[in-house]
């Protein structure tokens, strides 16, 4: 006769914060290195500086490469005292509300530019 053999079924469940919306759009994830001198909050939009690579908040008024959205940052990163590579989400569903934005900038001011890389702006109730 053969051998019986028990399996245990477990479940697994994963929650998100207030920052992504949902999981039904694939994230995917990567890592930048953020430019010395502030100490970046998790959720916060990031441009990529063209003549460093170097991110930074994005921020319309630029004309340096940062005010071209890139990624949002997945973690609270402290680059004040030196370059440091920090982990970013290139794709998603968002929480507009948690969205942080260099200069006056908000989630208007990007929102069409961020559906094109495949990051998506929704609005929580």
């Amino acid at each position: 006769m053969g051998q019986t053999e028990n399996y245990a079924v477990t479940s697994t469940s994963f929650s998100y914060d207030n920052l992504i919306v949902t999981g039904t759009f694939p994230i995917i994830t990567d890592s930048l290195t953020l430019l010395t001198g502030t100490n970046y909050v998790r959720g916060t939009v990031l441009g990529v500086v063209t003549a460093t690579g170097k991110a930074v908040k994005v921020d319309s008024t630029k004309a340096d490469g940062s005010q071209v959205p890139y990624a949002i940052l997945t973690q609270d990163t402290d680059a004040t005292a030196a370059d440091i590579l920090a982990p970013v989400y290139l794709t998603g569903e968002f929480n507009g509300a948690a969205l942080i934005f260099g200069g006056t900038d908000t989630k208007d001011t990007h929102k069409a530019s961020l559906r094109k890389i495949g990051i998506f702006v929704k609005t929580v109730i």
